[in-house]
């Protein structure tokens, strides 16, 4: 499991992107590249790091459920994900 630290920080960015996200929008547009130099650095989408919503767990994300594979496997198991079943044939 990630550190509190880490899953705060990660929380941090995910909101600065969306707040400046139409701002940016509109520099990219217009070309201002100078002005996109000024926002703050983690404004920007390509900071973010894919993590498990409930471990902060980077590898081994599923982006469909947005979980990492363990905790994935774990709430399958016990019946916790609808429509999700142990596959056999």
């Amino acid at each position: 499991m990630a550190k509190e630290s880490v899953k705060a920080r990660q929380r941090k960015r995910e909101k600065m992107v969306a707040k400046f996200a139409e701002k940016r929008a509109e520099l990219k547009a217009a070309g201002d590249y100078a002005a996109l130099d000024q926002l703050p650095r983690n404004a920007s989408p390509v900071r973010l790091k894919n993590r498990c919503q409930l471990t902060g767990r980077p590898k081994g994300y599923m982006r469909y459920f947005g979980l990492s594979r363990v905790i994935f496997r774990d709430m399958a198991l016990n019946g916790k994900i609808p429509g999700v079943k142990k596959a056999s044939w």
